[in-house]
C-alpha cells in the first residue's frame, strides 16, 4: 500500500519541472469526474448556440448554415466513400495473421541474438493485416481512382491497415478521413472549395482572438504550442502561426467543447504528413518550412484543419465538459486489463495506482506523448483504416500497450516508482516493428473481447 508520505511526495513532484518527475494529468481542463458526486456519467445539458460571435448584421438561414457547415456535418463530399464503407476485415484471416506475427516474434525472441539484431529476412512486416505495399507503389491511389471493383474503399482500407508508403500517405489519409471524395474527378473542385471555405473562416473570425470573449482561449493555445514536439518544427514562426489559426478557428466553431489541452497534439500528425508532399528531407522533424511556397503552405493548413476536424467529430465527447468520453474509456480500459492480465491489474491496485493517473493522457493525446511521432503516424495509418479506429480500436491498443510492460510493472514495488515508469515509458527507439507487434496484439484482443463485452465486465 502507498504510504501517506509517498502520496505527499507524489503531489509535490507532480508540480515540479525536474526531468523524470511524476507529471500532472496533462490536458485535464476540468476537475476529475467523480461518479459519486455527479450521479451519472452524462447529463442532459442545454444546447449551446453554434454561432461563436454575434453577427454584425442580420443573416439569413442559408448564410448561417454555410458558416457552420463543418461543425457537425458528415459532409456531402464523402457520400460515395460512405456508401462504399469497408466492412470488418475477415475474422479468420486477421486472427491467423496476427497469431503468426506474434508466433514469429516469440520464436525470434528465443534466439540468442539480442532484440533488434534480427537478420533482414527475419524482420517482421509492419502490420498484421495485408502485406505492406512497397514504398513508392501507387496501387493505394490507383485502387480508389481507377479501380473498377465494387468496393475500392474497402480495398484501400485493407491496404492501408498494413502501413501506408510515404509517397502516397497524404492523399490516402485525405481519402480515408472522408475529406476527399472517392470520385477522382471531383477532388480538385472539392479541395479548392474547402480551402476557400477555411480561409473565409480566418477572415471572419481570427481577428476576434483579442476580444474579451475569446482571449482566454487564444492565450491558452499560444501557451501550449511551444510545449509541443518536435520543437524544431513547431517553433518555426510560420508553423506556430498555422497551428494557432487552426486551433483557434476549430475552438470557436465548436463551442460545445472549445479548446482543451490535448487537441493541439492532434494537429501535428496531419500537418507533418501533408507538408511532406513539399519537403524532400528525410527527417521532417527538423525541416525548414520557409522553403515551402506560400500557396502550398495555405493548402497544407486548410487540409490539416479539415482532416483534424473529421477526426475530432468521432471523439468530441473526450473534450466536452468533464471529458466524459475519456472518463468512460479509462474505466473500460481498467475492466479490460483486469480480464486480460489479472496479475498486472491487481499489482496496480495493491499499490494504489489508479488508471486515471496514467491512462488519461493515453486517451486525451491518443498515445502521442508515449511514443515517437513516427510511431504515431504509423498507428494512425491503421486507426484510419479501422471502423471507429480513434474511438474504439484505440482502447485495445492501450490495453496491449499496458500489458506490453508487464515484466517491468510487476518488478516495481513502490507507488511512486510505478507511476514514474508508466508516465515515462521507454519507447524513444521504437519503430515499425514495435508498432506491428502492438497492433497485432490489439487486433487479437479486439476479436476476443469486442463482440463479447461481458468478458470484461465484472
Amino acid at each position: 500500500m502507498a504510504s501517506d508520505g509517498a502520496r505527499k511526495q507524489f503531489w509535490k513532484r507532480s508540480n515540479s519541472k525536474v526531468p523524470g518527475s511524476i507529471q500532472h494529468v496533462y490536458g485535464a481542463q476540468h476537475p476529475p469526474f467523480d461518479p459519486l458526486l455527479h450521479g451519472t456519467l452524462l447529463r442532459a445539458t442545454p444546447k449551446v448556440p453554434t454561432t461563436p460571435v454575434k453577427a454584425k448584421r442580420g443573416s439569413t438561414f442559408q448564410e448561417f448554415e454555410r458558416n457552420t457547415s463543418d461543425a457537425w456535418d458528415a459532409g456531402e463530399d464523402d457520400d460515395e466513400l460512405l456508401a462504399m464503407a469497408a466492412e470488418s476485415l475477415n475474422t479468420a484471416v486477421v486472427m491467423e495473421t496476427a497469431n503468426r506475427v506474434l508466433r514469429n516474434h516469440s520464436q525470434q525472441q528465443g534466439c540468442h541474438k539480442p532484440p533488434g539484431a534480427l537478420e533482414p529476412e527475419q524482420k517482421l512486416k509492419p502490420s498484421v493485416e495485408p502485406p505492406l505495399v512497397p514504398s513508392g507503389d501507387l496501387r493505394l491511389v490507383k485502387s480508389v481512382s481507377e479501380s473498377h471493383t465494387s468496393c475500392p474503399a474497402e480495398e484501400l482500407r485493407k491496404l492501408s491497415w498494413s502501413g501506408i508508403p510515404k509517397p502516397v500517405r497524404a492523399i490516402t489519409w485525405k481519402l480515408l478521413s472522408g475529406y476527399l471524395p472517392a470520385n477522382v474527378d471531383r477532388r480538385p473542385a472539392t479541395l479548392q472549395r474547402k480551402q476557400k471555405e477555411y480561409f473565409a473562416f480566418i477572415d471572419h473570425y481570427y481577428d476576434s482572438r483579442t476580444d474579451e470573449v475569446h482571449q482566454d482561449t487564444y492565450r491558452q493555445i499560444h501557451i501550449d504550442i511551444p510545449r509541443m514536439s518536435p520543437e524544431a518544427l513547431i517553433l518555426q514562426p510560420k508553423v506556430t502561426e498555422i497551428f494557432e489559426r487552426i486551433l483557434f478557428i476549430w475552438a470557436i466553431r465548436h463551442p460545445a467543447s472549445g479548446y482543451v489541452q490535448g487537441i493541439n497534439d492532434l494537429v501535428t500528425p496531419f500537418f507533418v504528413v501533408f507538408i511532406c508532399e513539399y519537403i524532400d528531407e528525410e527527417d521532417v522533424d527538423t525541416a525548414d518550412v520557409s522553403c515551402v511556397p506560400a500557396d502550398a503552405l495555405r493548402n497544407v493548413e486548410a487540409d490539416t484543419y479539415w482532416c483534424m476536424s473529421r477526426l475530432l467529430d468521432g471523439i468530441q465527447d473526450n473534450y466536452t465538459f468533464a471529458q466524459p468520453g475519456i472518463q468512460m474509456k479509462v474505466k473500460i480500459l481498467e475492466e479490460l486489463v483486469s480480464r486480460i492480465d489479472g496479475q498486472v491489474h491487481r499489482h496496480l491496485d495493491q499499490h494504489e495506482v489508479r488508471y486515471l493517473q496514467f491512462a488519461f493522457r493515453w486517451m486525451n493525446n491518443l498515445l502521442m506523448r508515449e511514443v515517437p511521432l513516427r510511431c504515431t503516424i504509423r498507428l494512425w495509418d491503421t486507426y484510419q483504416s479501422e471502423p471507429e479506429g480513434f474511438a474504439h480500436f484505440h482502447l485495445y491498443v492501450c490495453a496491449a500497450f499496458l500489458v506490453r510492460w508487464r515484466k517491468e510493472i510487476l518488478g516495481e514495488r513502490d507507488f511512486q516508482e510505478l507511476l514514474l515508469f508508466l508516465q515515462n515509458l521507454p519507447t524513444a527507439h521504437w519503430g515499425d516493428e514495435d508498432v506491428s507487434l502492438l497492433l497485432a496484439e490489439a487486433y487479437r484482443l479486439k476479436f476476443v473481447f469486442a463482440d463479447a463485452p461481458n468478458h470484461y465486465k465484472k
